[in-house]
């Protein structure tokens, strides 16, 4: 260890340093220097990572509930997932993705595709969601100028949707302080009611609720069907928009109205996919498969930068042809990184040899019993459920301050050695696939006694 390491391996140290160099994604930076304070937002230097758990620099640790935003697949420093990097390292470390091709990326392509059934492939990379979201988008909308269709270059997305933070992942996202940030940047999309189920009235079902957002959807495409070149949607849950879920008829009736009316199906599987909600890919759970995925965050078990977009070999055609101008045009230099890769190999390797989807099913069942004692508080409203997501609402009459709960539980938590991070008044925990039934009744616990202290 060097000197300097010693001298400022506390983590006081850090923060000093953090705080005057580091400008920290979604996050006022203020709400960090302000100790004391129920605005505040504690900041928390991480020394090292080991299983479900985080530590800084002083030895406390943190039982990393939402998997690192929604990344951290099998645990931190995994050891198969740290082998195979390293093994590649010894190889190459990137090569550029263009005229040349490399053993990892051919291989990552081939598992993707045979995960759809061989019904999507054709895998194009970049490195974060929301670049995977803008290929997507381009790729639709250059597919219908191909087709001699230019006007059909309209998207339609949900209410509540988020999709990323580029200006073409923005314009599909509706999420009003983005809006009011940048919508003057944005391209004007077509926004329809999305199917969470906290809309069903009484006697509803949340299969109601998906068919009345599907009419709504159905008499736009009417409408607008010669302009419109995609929908994008996020399968099963809505993350961002506080976990909001829904049933998959909608997925179904959505499927069969772009087929009707020849509009691209876009499903943003970036959160959910990677085994999130109980199946590999949230399509599956209905029964269909979009005309382009896209995935980040697990896939690389929150290792490296990765993202991708499959699509339909019909869509790929299209774009096979002798002139430039006719090809996809998106690049970045990273794309397709072989160390990215081989860590994704390794995830699908751990899937596949480890049953994960199978024990998965074992461990929602240890988040929902840990987490029962929220059924019956009559504070809490819409417990819900998807596979390794569980979230539920803390109602308002109860919040002394609704700008201000989600960091005060965020601090109280930190404070327990617990690592989650409220949306508005949803509380969701997305633990790593390694979770233990003592860990995560550990985690139910501390959360249960954080909301007591929070709310009284």
């Amino acid at each position: 260890m060097s000197p300097s390491l010693k001298r400022n391996s506390s983590n006081q140290d850090w923060l000093a340093r953090s705080q005057a160099a580091v400008w920290h994604p979604c996050t006022q930076m203020q709400h960090h220097a302000q100790t004391g304070s129920p605005a505040h937002l504690p900041l928390v230097p991480i020394s090292h990572g080991k299983g479900a758990w985080l530590y800084d620099f002083d030895g406390n640790r943190y039982l990393d509930g939402i998997s690192s935003w929604w990344t951290n697949l099998f645990g931190h420093a995994n050891p198969r997932i740290n082998l195979a990097i390293t093994k590649q390292l010894e190889k190459v470390e990137h090569v550029m993705l263009a005229g040349f091709t490399h053993q990892p990326v051919v291989e990552l392509s081939e598992k993707l595709s045979a995960l759809t059934q061989g019904n999507l492939g054709h895998v194009f990379y970049a490195s974060d969601g929301a670049s995977a979201v803008e290929i997507a988008l381009k790729m639709s909308h250059h597919y219908w100028n191909l087709d001699q269709k230019p006007q059909k270059k309209k998207f339609v997305c949900l209410q509540n949707g988020y999709h990323g933070e580029t200006l073409g992942a923005l314009a599909v996202t509706d999420v009003a302080i983005f809006r009011e940030a940048y919508g003057s940047l944005l391209q004007d999309v077509f926004t329809v009611s999305s199917p969470d189920a906290r809309k069903a009235k009484s006697g509803e079902t949340a299969e109601d609720v998906a068919k009345q957002a599907a009419a709504e959807l159905e008499i736009l495409f009417e409408k607008e069907h010669e302009n419109i070149a995609a929908i994008i949607v996020e399968p099963l849950v809505q993350c961002a928009g506080q976990m909001a879920m829904y049933s998959p008829e909608y997925l179904r009736l959505v499927r069969a109205l772009c087929d009707r009316f020849s509009i691209h199906l876009i499903a943003d599987e970036i959160a959910v996919g990677c085994g999130r909600t109980g199946t590999f890919f949230a399509c599956e759970q209905a029964q269909i498969w979009p005309d382009f995925l896209t995935l980040s965050k697990g896939i690389s078990g929150g290792y490296l930068p990765l993202s991708l977009c499959l699509t339909t070999d019909k869509i790929y055609r299209a774009f096979y042809r002798e002139e430039t101008k006719h090809g996809f045009l998106h690049s970045h230099s990273y794309t397709g990184n072989p160390l990215a890769c081989a860590a994704a190999l390794a995830c699908l390797d751990i899937f596949e040899s480890e049953n994960v989807l199978e024990k998965n099913k074992v461990r929602a069942r240890d988040l929902a019993n840990a987490f029962a004692w929220a059924k019956s508080d009559e504070r809490i409203e819409y417990w819900r459920q998807q596979g390794m997501i569980l979230a539920f609402d803390v109602k308002e009459q109860y919040l002394k301050n609704s700008k201000t709960f989600a960091r005060e539980m965020f601090s109280t938590c930190i404070d327990k050695g617990l690592l989650i991070r409220p949306i508005g008044n949803t509380i969701y925990v997305m633990p790593p696939y390694i979770l233990s039934t003592d860990e995560a009744m550990q985690m139910g616990k501390n959360v249960a006694d954080a909301l007591e202290q929070v709310l009284s």
